[in-house]
């Protein structure tokens, strides 16, 4: 589906397969590869895979719908939407200002992540032993990883939504899969990988509680790029005839994928060397290696993973940078390029306290933040927990009552149709205002007091 250039010199779209991998890169980043093994590992195994999976359908992807729609309805990033359609402050600083927030301090400790990745591709090629505990402590390799990374995400978003986003996802988002795939193969020709098969794929449906409902909420939320702008202002360069519907389903369907994929890449390897699948967090950096050490080829493969890993970070990168960048080239009428390395410059400052507190300086590795009953140790950690965890949800609960109950549904319902043929008042459009109206609020409110430690049990964010 070819796409005209806008009129407005915002940029759009080249193509529905271009704006698909855009969004579904953006929402396909580290918590798929890394996060939803191990959670899937704490909470039996294949029953988590399929109250996930209903998660995704049933709430992930209607509120794709609303934040695409809302953002092609405005034609506005996320400040402008909100501002356009006549938000209150209340609205103004939960909904969008919040928004606007959580992509930047988010990226800000994400590029160190990434840059992590990215030093383990020469780990694995050099054969080093050295632990990952010292080197995460080791700002000569840490801080310089974090400023390579932001250079490439600054650079690809420098060149436009067409020129850069676009075309970056289109060769990203194939090749992450592709890595996937070699590796996940590998994987499952070990001797006694099939064990690792059997946890992953065979539900044991005692294991589903109220504990492993709400941990597959969480990771279906947090995966989703869903209560961070960025599908907001990605849908704003949506053309009217462009699919919302068949994109968001793409996008959903994408992410789970990806998910779904890298435990056929993890499971079989943990169990062939009888390892534990419950690692939790440590699962990448501390298990894997060890695995693929001793693994026949694990240099190769392991090197493999890693540049998965950095790919992966790198197109949610993109979406994250691109969510502040845009407020600053609608709102404030700056060039694409200054408002691309002002920002980035400004994300690798603020990231260097979170370079230096896995050991790099004492003062924030030491801090310590308690709340709602848990404890956050270090400042990326507690940067975590606020932007990349809690404040999502207060986004996403903001966006939906908002989209839901303060505008007229009408309006999205109505963006919706456009290019979907997706008649208001038909049942399909009728079950998507029940789900948003009632039972997406429900939801996104049970994880916001799970998290609160109401239920007591929660495990964490993306």
């Amino acid at each position: 589906m070819a796409i005209n250039a806008s009129s407005d010199n915002r940029g759009q779209w080249g193509s529905k397969f271009g704006f698909i991998m855009a969004a579904a890169g953006s929402a396909v980043g580290l918590g798929n590869i890394w996060r939803f093994p191990y959670i899937t590992g704490e909470n039996g195994g294949g029953a988590f895979v399929l109250v996930y999976l209903a998660c995704v359908i049933l709430i992930g992807v209607p509120l794709l719908f609303t934040e695409m729609g809302f953002g092609r309805f405005t034609k506005k990033s996320t400040i402008g939407a909100f501002k356009d359609t006549g938000a209150n402050p209340f609205f103004m600083g939960l909904g969008a200002i919040l928004a606007v927030l959580v992509s930047f301090f988010v990226l800000s400790y994400y590029g160190v992540i990434a840059g992590w990745t990215i030093g383990y591709i020469g780990k694995s090629i050099s054969g080093s032993t050295e632990s990952f505990a010292d080197f995460a402590a080791n700002p000569t390799m840490t801080i310089p990883l974090m400023a390579a990374f932001t250079l490439v995400t600054i650079f690809i978003v420098n060149k436009g939504i067409s020129g850069g986003i676009e075309k970056a996802a289109k060769v990203l988002m194939p090749v992450l899969f592709i890595l996937i795939a070699v590796v996940a193969i590998r994987s499952l020709t070990l001797e006694g990988a099939m064990k690792g098969v059997d946890f992953y794929m065979n539900p044991d449906f005692s294991k589903i509680t109220g504990n492993t409902i709400l941990a597959a909420l969480g990771q279906a939320f947090f995966s989703m790029s869903i209560g961070w702008g960025i599908m907001v202002t990605y849908g704003s360069y949506l053309p009217k005839s462009a699919n919302i519907v068949s994109s968001g389903v793409w996008v959903g369907f994408m992410d789970a994928g990806v998910a779904l994929l890298a435990g056929f890449m993890i499971f079989p390897a943990v169990f062939a060397y009888g390892l534990s699948p419950e690692a939790g967090p440590t699962l990448v950096f501390q298990v894997l290696p060890e695995i693929f050490s001793q693994m026949p080829g694990g240099a190769a493969i392991g090197a493999f993973f890693f540049l998965l890993l950095t790919v992966a970070a790198l197109t949610s990168s993109i979406s994250m940078l691109e969510v502040p960048a845009s407020y600053f080239m609608d709102e404030k009428k700056w060039s694409r390029k200054k408002s691309a390395w002002v920002v980035g410059t400004a994300l690798f400052i603020v990231g260097i306290p979170s370079a230096l507190s896995s050991g790099g300086a004492a003062f924030f590795s030491e801090m310590e933040v308690t709340i709602f009953g848990g404890t956050y140790t270090g400042f990326m950690d507690i940067l975590d927990y606020f932007f990349g965890t809690f404040f999502i949800v207060i986004v996403a609960l903001v966006t939906c009552i908002y989209v839901a109950w303060k505008m007229p549904i009408d309006n999205i319902v109505s963006e919706i149709d456009q290019g979907s043929k997706w008649t208001p008042g038909t049942l399909a459009s009728n079950a998507f205002v029940f789900f948003i109206r009632f039972v997406c609020p429900v939801v996104i409110l049970l994880v916001l007091l799970n998290m609160m430690g109401i239920f007591g049990i929660f495990a964490g964010g993306g």
